[in-house]
């Protein structure tokens, strides 16, 4: 039965260390994604909040027009795209939305829809696609997502993200593993 995933781009499709060389060099750090302890990155800059930002404004495109692909994704996408519909919902700004479909193209990975919301919101993108699972990278946007609209959501292990979990958050550590859990549970619903 053809299901609705909603999936998250950043640090779930994409690889979660890819900010971690931008990070490295403008800030002359020399960090790898272990040493990224929550979702926020500005602990480990020693720049005012609006020095960051102006400086993430200037680089985001560069980035996201280069994020490499988190290891297995793009097969496991592939082989999502035949049998359910894939809606990618990012906190990514709606400026950024021509690259990034551009991204997905140079990557090969089918979508029906992309929603940059411009924040990290999701809820009300979910709802809006009547998603049945979503896939998540950010700690409150998993539990958020799965206490409010009561759907299972994967949350990607990374060490931002190691709060405990509610039953309906199911943590994975790659997409091999995510795509078990959901075969297991389109078997079962």
């Amino acid at each position: 039965m053809k299901k609705r995933f909603g999936i998250d781009i950043d640090g779930t499709v994409t690889c979660p260390s890819t900010f971690v060389p931008y990070l490295n060099q403008a800030f002359n750090l020399n960090i790898t994604l272990d040493d990224i302890k929550q979702y926020d990155f500005m602990p480990l800059v020693t720049v005012s909040e609006k020095e960051f930002s102006s400086w993430f404004t200037k680089v985001e495109p560069e980035i996201y027009s280069k994020s490499p692909l988190a290891s297995g994704a793009k097969e496991i996408l592939k082989s999502w795209e035949k049998e359910h519909e894939l809606y990618f919902i990012s906190a990514r700004g709606s400026h950024l939305l021509e690259l990034t479909k551009e991204w997905f193209t140079a990557n090969e990975i089918l979508y029906h829809d992309i929603h940059l919301i411009g924040s990290h919101d999701k809820i009300e993108a979910a709802q809006k696609y009547d998603v049945d699972i979503f896939f998540e990278d950010k700690h409150d946007n998993a539990v958020d997502i799965n206490q409010e609209l009561g759907i299972p959501v994967i949350l990607f292990n990374t060490p931002y993200n190691q709060e405990p979990t509610p039953e309906g958050v199911i943590r994975v550590n790659s997409w091999k593993e995510a795509n078990r859990w959901v075969q297991n549970w389109m078997e079962n619903n």
